[in-house]
């Protein structure tokens, strides 16, 4: 079986990195001979990722003024209100590969829940018309995401992977039957231990990840926040690990983090991890605190599946969902007005220290059974590929 991922922005978004590292570590394992190709907007972010037979560059090009492609595009626009051609061309690298693969998988997890995704849509139209198998792998969708033009799209897909049941429950109740509830397939990521930062209490360190996207969303959360800070500071002796999780232009972790280490490194409590680290590095990190908070969904994952007693700052369906599916209650998960409430978020603070060992026996317990579900996509996969004949 020849299966290409697509929709991949590229690793800088470590969670990204853990979708496509454990999505091909777990197709190997459970399909014999498999051979896994990314199709990448940034390759060269890809390139520490060796178990792909192939990343390659399928990031979107712009139309040239006066080509073919541009006037038949313009045309179409103008008389017609149509860019499906235009999209197709933009399109082009990761089109021209459908023919070479059998199944091919769309893998950015929340890529549906961020609006209209027109140029998908016609990359999706190309597998069908290609006569390819076409996948929506390990997603999470709100029903306020949803719209006619998305539902018809999810219709054209011969096998949509939930990664978490509130996403589930959904999309049975829009009538699309091909849905089957996983896991995050980030939740089997191997780790990779280095050696610990100066300042490091084993046992006795709580990370923290906080995202712009969030801080563009609530503006008072950044205050609020800081406030949290003071508050672990003065009623704890436990130190800071400031750990960024995506590195992107414009939506860089790093950067609003190294504000707060400036702001508390006089107290010598906190440590703030480097931008540099892959998923396999910053969860090695992750595993051996003894709390985690954090705004980025895979970095949770890091934790839950570590066995790491967790809060998640601004949910979304995904981390409302996941955290559901491990708890059986949306346990310590804020909202993103909640985040901006410091008598919350103080609340739910000492909630998980207070149930520390109670949390860290629930994760010990659901993982497993979690792994196990994300293995089970692929098994999905191959039932799918084998009816095909």
């Amino acid at each position: 079986m020849k299966v290409m991922m697509f929709a991949h922005g590229g690793s800088l978004n470590r969670g990204c990195e853990a979708i496509v590292r454990s999505s091909t570590n777990i197709i190997k394992k459970r399909s014999q001979g498999a051979k896994v190709y990314l199709a990448s907007w940034k390759p060269e972010t890809d390139k520490e990722i060796q178990n792909l037979d192939e990343v390659f560059d399928a990031s979107p090009e712009s139309l040239k003024k006066y080509t073919k492609e541009w006037f038949v595009s313009s045309i179409q626009v103008k008389i017609f209100k149509d860019e499906s051609y235009g999209l197709r061309a933009m399109e082009g690298k990761t089109i021209e590969r459908i023919n070479d693969v059998d199944v091919c998988l769309s893998i950015g997890g929340d890529n549906y829940c961020y609006g209209e995704q027109p140029a998908l849509y016609e990359i999706d139209k190309m597998v069908k018309r290609k006569g390819k198998k076409l996948v929506l792998w390990g997603c999470s969708i709100g029903e306020e995401d949803m719209s006619e033009q998305k539902l018809r799209d999810l219709q054209n897909f011969d096998l949509i992977l939930a990664r978490e049941t509130l996403t589930y429950k959904m999309l049975l109740e829009k009538g699309l039957r091909k849905s089957k509830l996983v896991a995050d397939p980030a939740f089997t990521l191997a780790k990779e231990e280095l050696v610990l930062p100066e300042g490091w209490q084993e046992q006795n360190t709580i990370g923290l990840n906080f995202s712009p996207l969030v801080w563009k969303r609530n503006k008072q959360s950044y205050s609020a926040l800081s406030e949290l800070i003071n508050h672990i500071l003065s009623t704890t002796d436990m130190t800071i690990a400031f750990t960024p999780h995506v590195i992107l232009e414009g939506n860089n972790d790093y950067e609003i983090l190294s504000d707060f280490y400036e702001k508390y490194k006089h107290t010598g409590r906190v440590i703030i991890l480097p931008d540099h680290l892959n998923a396999m590095q910053y969860k090695g990190y992750i595993s051996r605190m003894r709390f985690f908070i954090g705004a980025r969904t895979h970095a949770t994952i890091a934790a839950y599946s570590t066995f790491v007693p967790t809060m998640v700052l601004g949910y979304s369906v995904k981390s409302r969902g996941i955290a559901k599916d491990l708890f059986g209650e949306e346990k310590l998960v804020l909202s993103i007005n909640e985040i901006s409430n410091i008598d919350i978020m103080k609340r739910k603070f000492e909630e998980m220290v207070k149930e520390e060992k109670e949390i860290k026996h629930r994760l010990e317990a659901a993982i497993p059974s979690m792994k196990q579900m994300s293995y089970r996509a692929v098994d999905y996969i191959n039932e799918l590929m084998l009816a095909r004949g």
